[in-house]
């Protein structure tokens, strides 16, 4: 079931997709389960949102340790950074070197804590495609690293959410422009999403909304004002976002 987030008429809503059309449903199904309130709308007709606002927080997963049996390594952006499909990743003045990472996005569905990896799927809600944005040239610096990937905008997801995608079936398509950057799949990553799940919940308190972002080593590709960045995990959707400076 692909689930959407939508503006119409002044109004935002959830909706389940099909075909052409949204299913529109009475409120948030993550809380409020698969309530409809009678109406369908066209999905010409929306815009889309970002499909989830973490109450919580983000967690994106850093790879390309090399070592067998690493654990995962993770910075934390706010939800401040969360953008939707179509809207503009937004280049600050303080940095030079900007790049993007496509990134399947795990979203946390109930409260977990300490959970094992045999568990873990029970607490996911659902995925969907994320667009992982990293100011490199500040990650460098001991003093700006926690802010590299925190700035407005630098988490794009979308379009939908994918509560019936199977992770371990994830490919993963990056272009800028006409050019592809990255063409990942399940295979490379160091860590299965449940061992990232339950890692997570090792750390922290997941809570319902909370999204996690996995990692592709060595797959991320520069960008500037202008660019068009395009991330498609089939089987969950295509997102794209413009980029223009601050």
């Amino acid at each position: 079931m692909k689930i959407a987030r939508f503006s119409h008429e002044g109004a935002i809503a959830f909706g389940i997709v099909d075909d052409d059309e949204l299913v529109v449903l009475k409120s948030d199904p993550m809380f409020a389960g698969y309530d409809p309130t009678g109406e369908r709308v066209e999905l010409v007709d929306v815009k889309l949102l970002a499909p989830v606002i973490p109450r919580s927080k983000i967690i994106a997963l850093r790879e390309g340790s090399g070592l067998e049996n690493a654990r995962p390594s993770f910075v934390l952006k706010p939800n401040t950074s969360v953008v939707g499909p179509g809207d503009p990743i937004v280049l600050p003045g303080q940095s030079s070197d900007i790049t993007v990472t496509g990134a399947l996005a795990i979203i946390i569905g109930t409260f977990a804590k300490d959970v094992t990896v045999a568990d873990a799927a029970s607490k996911v809600f659902g995925y969907t495609v994320a667009a992982d944005v990293t100011a490199r040239d500040l990650e460098l610096l001991p003093e700006q690293a926690a802010t590299a990937s925190a700035f407005d905008s630098f988490c794009p997801l979308g379009p939908v959410i994918d509560t019936e995608f199977d992770p371990e079936t994830t490919v993963i398509h990056g272009r800028i422009n006409d050019g592809q950057f990255q063409n990942s799949s399940a295979g490379v990553m160091e860590h299965t999403v449940a061992e990232v799940v339950a890692f997570a919940s090792s750390l922290f308190t997941l809570l319902p909304g909370d999204v996690i972002l996995t990692g592709a080593p060595g797959s991320s590709g520069t960008i500037v004002a202008g660019d068009a960045v395009q991330i498609e995990i089939p089987g969950v959707g295509v997102l794209v976002n413009s980029v223009r400076a601050a």
